[in-house]
């Protein structure tokens, strides 16, 4: 298997767009990283592109603007992986050997969209009930947290106050304003626990990646060399729950790329709500199962703790248009690891990591290192 760099990584910025075409979008994140990598466009040998609601062919309708050239073009939709998973694919077709440069792009508008469900028939007992929305699906998850654990809702709103203070520093972020503990909890009640604040907002955006064999990447720029190192794509096994799932994913990913959860530096978790998150610490082996909460309100998931989670927002601060976001929380650890992340930079990471987890019973774990 061949070494994979990162070559460039753009975005477009997440937000309310409803003047821009999503091929607008999408164009704008492109760009960005081909002048981010200095590759010609002429030199991309295969493209993949990440939605879950965009409809047919958007890589080909995306790519109409800059200039078709005649490669394979692959649409993926994964849920909320759907980005995480392009990733993937693009890297087992260069480390194969079946391509030297790949070009992925995550775009998706949701600012016009209400509640999402989750993965089920319309005439499931949980549909019928109301309960097959993500809303009530993380509530169901916070309310067992709690339960056995502990946790409280004053954690849960943490999570939302330190990655909203992020997002203030980023400029790709759709929410750029600082909230107190107090704001979050006591803003409107969604599902009990979770309040407005502790959920992601819906918004627009793209983001994209160009992916290249290590031996090549001199032809085109002098950067630090980020290393696609780990990835895995996993789905339930019968009588797995969510924390199984993404510890497999996770654990896998990990020997895939040989570090340990204690190597991650930086990590871009699935924090659509901001259980999520504190359950992610766990799963992912940041700290012990039940600890999470604990192990957020002592700081050390901080921009300047121990390891730095959701330095660019995540997901309830830059926002989660569900194709872009596996391929924008790459973004943001190359620029980590390549120490350009203005004003959110962690201190000297060597190892990043990208959680997604998307419904049906789907999580994917991508790994980057120095």
């Amino acid at each position: 298997m061949r070494k994979v760099v990162v070559a460039g990584v753009g975005m477009h910025p997440c937000g309310i767009w409803p003047d821009k075409e999503r091929s607008e979008i999408a164009l704008t994140a492109i760009i960005n990283a081909l002048e981010d990598s200095q590759v010609p466009f002429k030199d991309i040998q295969k493209v993949y592109c990440s939605h879950v609601l965009e409809g047919a062919s958007i890589a080909q309708i995306i790519c109409q603007k800059i200039g078709l050239i005649g490669v394979p073009m692959i649409n993926m939709e994964n849920a909320c992986t759907s980005g995480s998973t392009a990733m993937g694919e693009a890297y087992f077709a260069i480390a194969t050997g079946q391509y030297d440069v790949a070009l992925v792009i995550g775009v998706e508008q949701m600012s016009n969209m209400g509640v999402l469900g989750g993965v089920a028939d319309t005439k499931s007992l949980d549909s019928l009930l109301g309960m097959n929305i993500m809303p009530a699906l993380y509530a169901m998850n916070a309310n067992e947290h709690m339960h056995k654990y502990g946790t409280t809702r004053e954690q849960l709103a943490l999570v939302a106050v330190k990655n909203k203070k992020n997002g203030t520093i980023n400029p790709y972020a759709h929410i750029r304003k600082e909230f107190t503990l107090e704001e979050v909890l006591g803003s409107r009640r969604i599902v009990d626990p979770i309040t407005l604040l502790m959920c992601c907002p819906n918004s627009d955006g793209g983001a994209a990646a160009i992916l290249c064999a290590e031996d090549v990447l001199s032809k085109y720029n002098s950067k630090p060399k980020v290393y696609m190192a780990g990835t895995a794509l996993r789905t339930y096994a019968y009588g797995e729950n969510s924390n199984d799932l993404n510890r497999r994913a996770a654990k896998d990913a990990y020997e895939m790329a040989g570090v340990d959860p204690k190597d991650v530096d930086v990590a871009e978790v699935h924090d659509a709500f901001t259980i999520g998150e504190i359950m992610h610490y766990e799963t992912l082996g940041f700290c012990p199962l039940g600890e999470g909460g604990r192990f957020l309100e002592e700081g050390h998931t901080q921009i300047t703790g121990d390891i730095a989670v959701n330095p660019s927002g995540g997901l309830q601060s830059r926002g989660h248009p569900l194709g872009m976001t596996g391929v924008a929380q790459a973004c943001e650890v190359v620029w980590q690891l390549r120490q350009e992340a203005k004003g959110r930079q962690v201190n000297n990471p060597k190892v990043g990591l990208c959680h997604t987890q998307g419904a049906g019973g789907v999580a994917c774990v991508n790994i980057f290192t120095l």
